[in-house]
């Protein structure tokens, strides 16, 4: 059964930082791609980045390029997502997802 669990999102003012992860079980977390979307206050899901197993092909929404960073730790079997400069409209649900499996979430508020 594919596993993903979210944390570390918080609240935060604008201009500082969070560091998302999601922690996998029960798929081969190594080989497979995966992403992080969102879901803003009253929005539809938003795609944020996107990594390949081996962490060599990595994309990001124009909307948070140069001030996320994605990455993986394959031997933990963990995704993260690093959020700096952050904005109020980043405010949002955060999830994890490979295919179409997603996680719970975990919500960053951005606000004064």
């Amino acid at each position: 059964e594919v596993q993903l669990v979210e944390s570390g999102g918080g609240l935060v003012q604008p201009g500082g930082s969070l560091r998302l992860t999601c922690a996998t079980s029960g798929f081969t977390f190594s080989i497979t791609t995966m992403s992080w979307v969102r879901r803003p206050p009253g929005k539809g899901l938003e795609w944020v980045s996107t990594i390949n197993g081996a962490g060599s092909y990595i994309n990001y929404a124009d909307s948070v390029k140069g001030r996320f960073t994605i990455s993986r730790d394959n031997a933990k079997n963990t995704l993260y997502l690093q959020l700096n400069s952050l904005k109020i409209e980043d405010t949002a649900m955060y999830f994890c997802e490979t295919g179409p499996d997603r996680g719970q979430g975990t919500q960053v508020t951005v606000s004064l």
